[in-house]
């Protein structure tokens, strides 16, 4: 166990944590919490801290979590931390990529470089950048490490589903499909988004015969299931045998899951990127490599 290293986390993110630490071979702790009525936090980190600190928080529900980050960045170097990493597996803002209305703030490029300028690097997985190459593009060259899950969703699909057609839902994603594809030796195929609105987005599919077929819905994200929704009923109106879902971060906000299971999806998938009871793939192994490839 590496003394001059130390995992540190919040008990709502324990169970990867735990996998994490074990795997890494780093003692694990906790930072606590505790709100008070007017909605302030105080968090308390334990004393004092190694030289080399991995801070696990994910920014689902980012709000809250993005002040506990700037709260506990700083007291980490206060309390010893010279190395201060943060391993979030869902990097929250990133889909406000672009000024679509004028004064309309671009969120992307303002918290990468928050959170830039308190940690030494920010390993993620899959974040939403469809207009940008990397994140170097919004955060200092080599402090964002962006992993993706498709490979670990395509094997994954391809145990569980052999002979599947994978679906991306737009161009942008034909990549990450096409690498999920590749990993698990199965067809794919990639559609186009039409939004109509916040929450009003529809899956132009593309024209193939899927009549008799398993089709898998492949995405980096799950949010209302709108799209995935209106997508397996337009799939299994065209005469699939089955349709599933697997995406990387199960988002999944009120009903999503249920309205999933009642447009007739079979299996809904996820990473555990972000804690779900749809998680059937670890993302652990990912965050392993990136943090060696570090050092």
């Amino acid at each position: 166990m590496n003394a001059n290293t130390i995992l540190l986390a919040f008990e709502d993110e324990r169970a990867l944590a735990q996998e994490l630490a074990e795997a890494l071979v780093l003692p694990l702790c906790f930072i606590s919490r505790h709100r008070f009525p007017d909605g302030e936090m105080r968090l308390v980190l334990p004393k004092p801290l190694p030289p080399t600190v991995l801070l696990l928080r994910g920014l689902q529900q980012p709000n809250d979590k993005l002040v506990e980050l700037m709260i506990a960045a700083p007291t980490a170097r206060e309390l010893g931390a010279q190395r201060l990493v943060l391993i979030s597996p869902y990097l929250a803002y990133m889909r406000q990529d672009m000024e679509f209305t004028p004064g309309e703030a671009v969120s992307q490029r303002h918290i990468a470089r928050l959170l830039a300028n308190h940690f030494d690097h920010v390993i993620t997985i899959d974040p939403h950048l469809h207009r940008i190459a990397s994140l170097d593009e919004v955060m200092p060259v080599a402090c964002g490490v962006a992993l993706s899950a498709a490979r670990l969703l395509g094997e994954w699909v391809a145990a569980q589903v052999p002979g599947a057609l994978l679906i991306g839902p737009d161009e942008e994603s034909a990549q990450w499909v096409s690498e999920a594809a590749l990993a698990g030796g199965l067809r794919h195929a990639v559609g186009r988004k039409v939004r109509h609105g916040d929450h009003q987005v529809t899956l132009a599919l593309p024209e193939l015969d899927v009549a008799g077929q398993a089709v898998v819905l492949l995405d980096d994200m799950a949010s209302t299931g709108r799209t995935l929704i209106g997508s397996a009923q337009e799939l299994l109106r065209r005469g699939a045998q089955s349709v599933d879902v697997a995406v990387t971060h199960a988002l999944f906000n009120g009903d999503a899951l249920a309205a999933l299971t009642a447009a007739g999806v079979r299996h809904v998938w996820s990473s555990n990127a972000v804690a779900h009871p749809s998680n059937a793939v670890s993302v652990a192994p990912l965050l392993v490599q990136a943090w060696r490839a570090l050092n």
